[in-house]
């Protein structure tokens, strides 16, 4: 059974890849909006990382909304 910070993490990255799809938007286009790597955001959208507050935000901000919404989306 994954820990509770495992699905924190498959949480965040679950909402984030909905939300990069809903924008037609390809993990490179994200990756490079947010000042990320490509393989950085791929692990964090299969939840194999957990991105710092800092990183959460970059990505929101390139996905045109705040860090507060999209911790909201994910139900965090």
């Amino acid at each position: 059974m994954p820990d509770h910070a495992s699905k924190l993490q498959k949480t965040l990255g679950d909402t984030i890849y909905a939300e990069r799809k809903a924008r037609n938007l390809s993990q490179e286009q994200l990756a490079a909006e947010a000042g990320i790597s490509m393989t950085y955001l791929g692990e964090v959208e299969r939840g194999e990382k957990m991105a710092s507050l800092e990183t959460i935000t970059r990505i929101a901000a390139a996905l045109k909304m705040t860090g507060a919404e999209l911790l909201m989306k994910a139900a965090l």
